[in-house]
């Protein structure tokens, strides 16, 4: 058996049959590339790419389904800052510390704690 109907074997088989379009595009990227390739595309571990595929990650997996949704089909949102960027782009630079030394970099941070829409971060408006 090979390693691409590994991949979607267990994606539809933990999913019930057809799984979500995101994992079935997981699925296939890992299917490519390998478990640590998809995993280094996406910013996790190979055990996470492994737990979503296998519906058993016990994480936040609206966050990596916008991840995969970015990073692997087109997603995008409009920064108030950058304009338009990929989802997973978004959830990145979110992830970023505060850096008073990149104007851009402080302006992303503000306005991701400061009532964007597309922010994750929630009740945090100490910028």
């Amino acid at each position: 058996m090979s390693t691409a109907s590994n991949m979607q074997q267990k994606a539809e088989a933990a999913w019930g049959g057809t799984p979500p379009d995101w994992i079935a595009e997981l699925a296939r990227l890992a299917a490519a590339r390998g478990l640590n390739a998809c995993a280094q595309r996406l910013g996790y571990s190979p055990t996470t790419i492994s737990q979503t595929l296998g519906n058993k990650y016990p994480g936040d997996l609206t966050k990596v389904e916008e991840k995969v949704r970015g990073a692997l089909m087109g997603s995008t949102v409009a920064c108030p800052v950058l304009g338009v960027i990929g989802r997973h782009t978004c959830l990145d630079w979110q992830a970023k510390p505060r850096a008073v030394t990149n104007s851009t970099r402080s302006k992303v941070y503000r306005a991701c704690r400061n009532g964007c829409p597309h922010s994750r971060l929630k009740g945090s408006h100490d910028a």
